[in-house]
């Protein structure tokens, strides 16, 4: 972006693959880019991550950013550009907007409508109410609605909590996924409600992750996209349920206009993502999840040609900025460990055979979530830990 203005520094508050990105891209153009949360926080590692602000092993991430951002600010942090990078970082953020305004720059956020967003039944609600097709889903306060639900169910279904941030905290997973069995339906709705945690029941929409898109776009105070931009999921890992091993870009008609329909319609304003997988028993797309941040993605948003993150903070830094639609179509962005055990699992269902796997890959260009010959600390721990993990699962 030229003449851009870099003296306006920024934080970023928690994330992963996002935070690094986002920290990368930040940093490669000259602003100075300061990261906080917990040790899996990659942006921290980062060699543009002009200084690291970690959360002490003990310590919760809203304990040590309620001291950094409120009670205790440093001169040198006072004036920055706040991003939250994952769900934690927002509702922090929702919860202290006035204090953080009083020493720092925000998003364009409105909190109430960000509060819905993290409430996974509210988003649908809100989805309905103009328009967007979503899932069957089914409100489940007490065991007793769990057993009724399950008699009417078409599975596989979801039992899915109504803030998945805290649900992970506590069972290492976003949700629980039902395939067949009304007894374990009514088990996983009980633990979960028994351990403090909202839910719902939702369906599982039928059919391959190649039917997942998304889109992004920032609204600003005067309702003007700063961008639009949409991708596809080719896999995921585990299949129909964990996080996607192998993204690309492609502009889709179809997903960007029902993106604008929900975030207009909503009244929605800031940095926001919505995915929907189309389900063939109609044709529809329908909605998964809505992000108010960057996502796993970044990268190759970034990489694609769409400089997301520079032309938010030129909008919050008060530089103009001009609304950009302009990327390159056919990136991909490969997470090679998960995307190997994928074509293992669907090979073994008799999906993808070792040819077309190989052939799908075999592109020049791949962007990778973390690896960089410039920046390479990053990858050395996120390989660290891994490695880690699969030895205590072995071990365990």
């Amino acid at each position: 972006m030229s003449g851009l203005e870099t003296e306006v520094p920024v934080l970023l508050l928690g994330g992963r693959e996002n935070s690094l990105a986002a920290t990368r891209n930040l940093g490669r153009h000259g602003i100075t880019v300061r990261v906080s949360g917990a040790s899996a926080t990659w942006g921290l590692y980062s060699r543009y991550c002009h200084e690291a602000l970690p959360v002490a092993r003990g310590r919760s991430a809203r304990e040590h950013w309620q001291e950094l951002l409120i009670e205790k600010p440093p001169a040198r942090l006072r004036g920055s550009i706040v991003l939250p990078c994952n769900d934690e970082a927002i509702e922090f953020m929702i919860d202290n907007r006035a204090a953080i305004l009083a020493n720092f720059i925000a998003d364009d956020i409105l909190p109430g409508i960000h509060r819905k967003l993290l409430d996974k039944k509210a988003t649908l609600e809100l989805a309905r109410s103009v328009d967007v097709p979503t899932p069957s889903f089914w409100t489940v306060n007490t065991t007793e609605d769990a057993r009724a639900v399950a008699r009417e169910v078409t599975f596989p279904v979801m039992v899915k909590p109504i803030h998945s941030h805290k649900f992970f905290r506590e069972f290492k997973r976003k949700l629980f996924i039902i395939e067949s069995s009304r007894e374990q339906l009514i088990e996983k709705a009980a633990l979960s409600l028994e351990r403090g945690h909202d839910i719902m029941i939702v369906e599982m929409i039928p059919g391959p992750d190649a039917l997942l898109s998304s889109y992004y776009t920032y609204l600003n105070r005067n309702d003007q996209h700063l961008f639009h931009f949409t991708k596809r999921i080719l896999r995921r890992f585990p299949l129909n349920r964990g996080g996607a091993c192998y993204h690309e870009t492609k502009w889709l008609p179809e997903t960007a206009e029902l993106g604008q329909r929900f975030f207009t319609g909503v009244g929605f304003r800031g940095m926001g993502n919505i995915e929907f997988k189309r389900d063939r028993r109609d044709g529809r797309l329908k909605v998964i999840e809505v992000n108010s941040r960057f996502t796993a993605a970044h990268e190759l948003v970034v990489r694609s040609g769409l400089p997301i993150d520079l032309m938010i903070y030129s909008h919050l830094s008060g530089q103009t900025v001009a609304p950009n639609t302009t990327y390159a179509d056919g990136r991909r962005m490969w997470y090679p460990l998960r995307d190997f055990l994928a074509f293992r699992e669907l090979n073994q269902r008799g999906e993808l055979s070792l040819a077309d796997w190989l052939a799908s890959i075999a592109r020049p260009g791949q962007v990778l979530p973390t690896y960089s010959l410039r920046d390479p600390w990053p990858f050395v721990v996120e390989t660290m830990s891994l490695f880690n993990r699969l030895r205590r699962r072995v071990a365990g």
